[in-house]
C-alpha cells in the first residue's frame, strides 16, 4: 500500500543571485536556493536548492514526485518570467537517492526517489541546469536577480489499460454497448489510438441523464486526445489557497487583478494586495477558481488540464469497475461533519471520515486531511494511485468528451507564460469561451456526485463562474 499521508502541495522558495532567501511552504519544502556554476559563454547556470517532503514512496507500480519549475526577474521589476531548464535529464545534478527527469522544452523537471522507498525525503544541494540565454539574458555575477523555485507534489500514473464507466446506475456513466441494450458494461481503454463514440456494439457511449446522453453525437475521438492509457503525472492534491496566492504574486498587477477573487465566503482566506497576497489557511483547497483561472494557473506552472478519461484512471487504477464506487474503491464512505479546528494551522483533526461532503462545514477542507501515518486507502479517501480527494472536497474540472470543443483538446502543456490579460495562451484549452470542460467527483456540497463514474455535470458549460465548490487540479503527460 502506497503512503497516504502528507498535507499540501507547496508553492515557493525564493533567492537572489548571490543572496539566499526563503519563503514558507507546506508539506513540501524548498530552501537554501542559490545560483552557482555560471557559464557566461554558454549562458547557463545551475540553480541549487534543498527539497524535502513527507511520506514519499516509490514501489513497483508508481511513485510520488515533485514538479519543480523556476521563475526569475530583475530586482527592479515585477515582471516574473519562466526559466528554461535543460531538456536533457543528464544535465541536472540530482541529490543522493533522488532522480531527475527533464521534459521537452525545459519548462520544469520531475524529482523523485531513485529506488524503492517509503518515508520522508530530504534532498540537499540538488542542482537544475538553467539555460538562461534561451530566456534572453546575458548577466554576470553580481547581477541583482530574484530567482523563485516552485515545487508541486505530483503522483505518477503508469501506462496501461483501465476501464471507463460502471456496472451500476451512476448518472451519465460511460459504457460499452453490446447490442442488447445493456448499459452496465464498462469500456476498456487499451491504447491511445483513436476510438469510436457511438451507440453501436463495441463503441464508447454514455447513459442518458434527464434526456441528455452527456456524451454528445456519435463520431471519432482523435488520436491526440489524452485517453489516459499513456503515463501521466497528476497533482496529488487540489490547488491550495497558498499555492494560488503565490501564483497571484508572480503575475503582473494587471494579470493578478483579473485572476484574483475577493471574498470571505465558504472558507476562502486569500486576501491582501498585489504583490503580497497571502492565505491564512494556505493548506486548504482553493475554491472560487473558474475554468479560466485554472487554465491560467496550469499554464503558468507548466501543466495542463486533465481529461475525464484521465480522471477515471487516476481514481480507479487498472482494476475492474465497482458499482457506485468512490475514488477510494468502495461504494461507501463517511461524512465529515466538522473540524476540531478551522483556523488553517495545518493541525485540523477531522471526525472519523474519509471525504468532505458535508454542507455543514461550509467549504473545502485542508488537502490530505484524512491521511494519517496509519491510514489505509479507504480511511484516507485516496485513489488507487495515492491521489487525494478525487471524490468530494472540491469539484474536479476536466476536459469533456461530450462535445466537439472538448474532443478537440490535444493535451498540449503550458509553457509558463500567460497572455497580457492573464489567460492561458493555448486556445485549445478553451481558456476564455465556455464549452470544453465539465465537472467530475462531487464536492463538499454535492454528495450525490462523488462516484467515479457519475457524469451528471460532465458537459456543464457554466464553468466560467467562480463558486465556493470550484477548484482545479493539473496533470502532465509523462516524458
Amino acid at each position: 500500500m502506497r503512503s497516504m499521508t502528507g498535507r499540501a502541495a507547496a508553492w515557493a522558495a525564493a533567492a537572489v543571485l548571490g543572496v539566499t532567501g526563503l519563503a514558507t511552504a507546506n508539506n513540501i519544502r524548498v530552501s537554501n536556493v542559490t545560483v552557482t556554476g555560471m557559464d557566461t559563454a554558454a549562458r547557463t547556470a545551475f540553480v541549487r536548492f534543498d527539497l524535502s517532503w513527507d511520506n514519499a514512496w516509490r514501489d513497483a507500480e508508481n511513485w510520488d514526485a515533485a514538479w519543480v519549475f523556476i521563475k526569475f526577474k530583475p530586482q527592479a521589476s515585477n515582471d516574473w518570467q519562466h526559466a528554461t531548464l535543460s531538456s536533457v535529464s543528464g544535465d541536472h545534478v540530482p541529490a543522493a537517492n533522488s532522480a531527475v527527469t527533464a521534459v521537452p522544452g525545459g519548462t520544469g523537471a520531475f524529482v523523485y526517489r531513485s529506488g524503492g522507498y517509503t518515508g520522508n525525503v530530504a534532498y540537499t544541494r540538488m542542482k537544475l541546469k538553467w539555460d538562461y540565454g534561451t530566456n534572453g539574458y546575458a548577466f554576470a555575477y553580481g547581477t541583482q536577480l530574484d530567482v523563485s523555485v516552485h515545487a508541486i507534489e505530483m503522483v505518477y500514473v503508469p501506462q496501461g489499460n483501465f476501464y471507463l464507466g460502471s456496472t451500476g446506475t451512476e448518472a451519465g456513466h460511460f459504457y460499452q454497448p453490446d447490442g442488447t441494450g445493456q448499459t452496465t458494461n464498462a469500456y476498456p481503454v487499451i491504447s491511445e489510438e483513436a476510438l469510436e463514440i457511438g451507440s453501436g456494439a463495441g463503441k464508447l457511449w454514455g447513459i442518458s441523464t434527464s434526456g441528455n446522453t452527456t456524451i454528445g453525437p456519435e463520431g471519432t475521438l482523435d488520436l491526440a486526445f489524452p485517453k489516459g492509457f499513456k503515463a501521466f503525472y497528476c497533482m496529488k492534491y487540489e490547488t491550495t489557497q497558498g499555492q494560488y496566492a503565490e501564483f497571484l504574486n508572480k503575475l503582473t498587477s494587471g494579470q493578478a487583478a483579473i485572476r484574483y477573487f475577493s471574498t470571505t465566503a465558504n472558507r476562502y482566506t486569500i486576501g491582501g494586495a498585489y504583490p503580497n497576497f497571502s492565505a491564512s489557511a494556505p493548506d486548504r483547497a482553493c475554491n472560487f477558481i473558474n475554468w479560466a483561472d485554472g487554465c491560467a494557473y496550469g499554464a503558468w506552472a507548466g501543466l495542463r488540464p486533465m481529461t475525464e478519461f484521465e480522471f477515471e484512471k487516476a481514481c480507479r487504477g487498472p482494476v475492474a469497475s465497482v458499482t457506485n464506487e468512490c475514488a477510494w474503491g468502495t461504494a461507501t464512505g463517511t461524512v465529515l461533519a466538522s473540524e476540531i479546528t478551522t483556523a488553517g494551522s495545518g493541525l485540523e483533526t477531522p471526525n472519523p471520515a474519509n471525504a468532505n461532503y458535508s454542507g455543514s462545514l461550509g467549504g473545502p477542507a485542508r488537502v490530505g486531511i484524512f491521511a494519517t501515518a496509519s491510514s489505509s486507502r479507504i480511511s484516507s479517501g485516496a485513489s488507487y494511485w495515492g491521489i487525494m480527494e478525487l471524490s468530494a472536497n472540491q469539484w474536479e474540472r476536466v476536459v469533456t468528451v461530450g462535445n466537439a470543443l472538448g474532443r478537440a483538446f490535444t493535451g498540449s502543456h503550458g509553457t509558463g507564460q500567460l497572455t497580457a490579460a492573464g489567460n492561458a495562451p493555448d486556445v485549445n484549452w478553451c481558456p476564455t469561451d465556455a464549452g470544453c470542460a465539465g465537472f467530475r467527483g462531487g464536492s463538499w456540497s454535492e454528495q450525490a456526485n462523488m462516484k467515479i463514474s457519475d457524469r451528471t455535470f460532465a458537459t456543464l458549460t457554466w464553468y466560467m463562474q467562480r463558486a465556493g465548490s470550484h477548484s482545479w487540479r493539473g496533470v502532465r503527460t509523462a516524458p
